[in-house]
């Protein structure tokens, strides 16, 4: 996943000067308003056609990175306005006007003429420069591109559709894109895979420095285990629990520990369903549950009964610090959707790692310089992050707790992963004991909210858990009063 691109220089350029107003109590209407003309402060426009739509598409910006849905063009004043988290900024969406399927050069007018034969729409003719299609008769069913033996007929799918993996984004009347909330399960893709940045995440930013600036209130971060080499090589949990007490953070408690927790309550979960014939899935990725309830209604009752570890980590603080205000940090937008639903065990605010770098660059604190601090969770913990993770945790707690049977899982990275692997538990096809579902490929670590690369991710994670493999999970608990925690979903549905 492309981190450095211009789409997200602006977000991020947007989200600092909005958190440096917030912090030095400047964020009026005036000075939000004035954001546009300091980013672009002359009259030639950096990436568009004029500088007024740049300006406007910033000013759209400025009210998700408040808060605040984005309003609609001019043009399109009939788009309803939604409070979800993902958002389309139509200002920026640029329509796309592509057809979808389109004869290249390629073609070599051959006798087979499998294109023609393979459409059952009679949108392909062939003429004297080779095959053509009519527009106005396909329906984009793809099979003349199937059919074509030289693969002269492209798929130029809109960029938003083709990383949507569950048909969540329309196209209107108006080429904008739409997002059906019916079937989108909150992953972000789309927002990442849009090369105009026309999609994006609304910001709880505003709020968290507002409360970190209260000093009657306690402020607690929860950064999630993929936090661990997002803010450069050296940027250990260590040090980043300490840049997050500098920023105005109270007290700092790694989500890890409550992976460590869930690991230990899924492995008993896992242990039992084994000894019972009944296959199970994972729950600590929301937009892999939500995939499941939204898509796959059916399969809702073999998910996990154990509750997310962000969830599992708010519990224990609402336990041991009452009336603390608490902020999860992760790569993650579904996790925004997640906490929305105001369950126990919500947190109070939700931000990415986007968002984290954008308040440390306004307040001017470097991770790499800042002291280690103290940490507790295990390497196996902290390894959630990754794909097949939660499944290498879960299976350690599993021997600690000295279960001998052979017990398989099926990991799932990404979306298309996990569509495949519940249509098999769908069908009572599925040859492994427990599916791990994670709807963005690599794990959370390359979530869409992620500032670093997935390959330096991968290098910092091998580096820090090198020499760990010993870690004991139950130990750790059992010296820890997480074990008290309500592990149960139901409580949290």
């Amino acid at each position: 996943m492309e981190r450095d691109t211009a789409t997200r220089q602006i977000k991020y350029e947007v989200l600092r000067s909005v958190a440096e107003l917030v912090f030095n109590d400047e964020l009026t209407e005036e000075n939000a308003h004035n954001i546009p003309y300091q980013l672009i402060p002359t009259a030639t426009p950096r990436f568009r056609c004029c500088v007024y739509k740049e300006r406007e598409i910033i000013r759209q910006r400025v009210r998700l990175a408040t808060g605040r849905p984005p309003l609609p063009a001019h043009n399109v004043e009939h788009i309803e306005i939604k409070n979800t988290t993902i958002q389309v900024i139509p200002a920026a969406c640029e329509g796309c006007p592509i057809n979808r399927f389109q004869v290249t050069e390629n073609c070599q007018k051959c006798m087979a003429k499998s294109c023609k034969s393979a459409c059952a729409f009679d949108a392909i003719t062939i003429t004297g420069r080779g095959a053509y299609i009519d527009q106005t008769k396909c329906r984009e069913c793809g099979k003349c591109a199937e059919a074509c033996p030289y693969h002269a007929i492209a798929d130029l799918m809109r960029p938003c559709k083709r990383n949507c993996e569950v048909g969540a984004i329309t196209i209107g009347g108006d080429r904008l894109a739409n997002i059906d909330e019916t079937k989108c399960i909150g992953c972000g893709h789309c927002a990442v895979g849009c090369p105009f940045g026309a999609i994006s995440d609304m910001s709880q930013i505003v709020e968290v420095i507002q409360k970190i600036n209260d000093k009657d209130t306690k402020v607690v971060a929860i950064p999630a285990p993929a936090v661990e080499g997002q803010f450069g090589p050296e940027a250990t949990i260590g040090r980043i629990i300490t840049a997050l007490k500098m920023l105005g953070f109270d007290d700092v408690v790694e989500v890890a520990l409550g992976a460590d927790a869930v690991a230990y309550n899924e492995a008993k979960e896992l242990i039992e369903n084994h000894e019972n014939g009944v296959k199970m899935t994972t729950s600590c990725c929301p937009a892999f549950v939500t995939l499941i309830r939204k898509h796959y209604p059916k399969l809702a009752e073999k998910m996990s009964n154990t509750v997310s570890p962000m969830v599992a980590t708010v519990r224990w603080i609402r336990e041991n610090m009452p009336g603390a205000y608490i902020v999860f940090i992760g790569p993650c937008m579904a996790k925004k959707e997640e906490a929305k639903f105001g369950v126990e065990g919500s947190p109070d605010a939700v931000m990415t790692f986007e968002e984290l770098n954008a308040l440390f660059d306004a307040r001017r604190i470097s991770v790499a310089d800042c002291q280690e601090a103290p940490t507790e969770a295990t390497s196996y913990g902290r390894r959630f992050s990754g794909a097949g993770g939660v499944t290498e945790a879960v299976m350690k707690a599993v021997q600690e707790m000295g279960c001998t049977d052979t017990i398989t899982a099926k990991g799932c990275s990404g979306v298309k992963e996990c569509k495949l692997a519940l249509a098999m538990l769908n069908v009572d096809k599925l040859p492994e004991d427990i599916i791990e579902g994670m709807a963005c490929e690599g794990g959370c670590m390359a979530g869409p909210g992620s500032i670093a690369s997935l390959q330096q991710l991968k290098t910092a994670r091998m580096k820090k858990i090198k020499g760990k493999e010993n870690d004991n999970i139950t130990e750790m608990l059992t010296g820890h009063d997480f074990m008290k925690v309500d592990m149960e979903r139901d409580k949290a549905e």
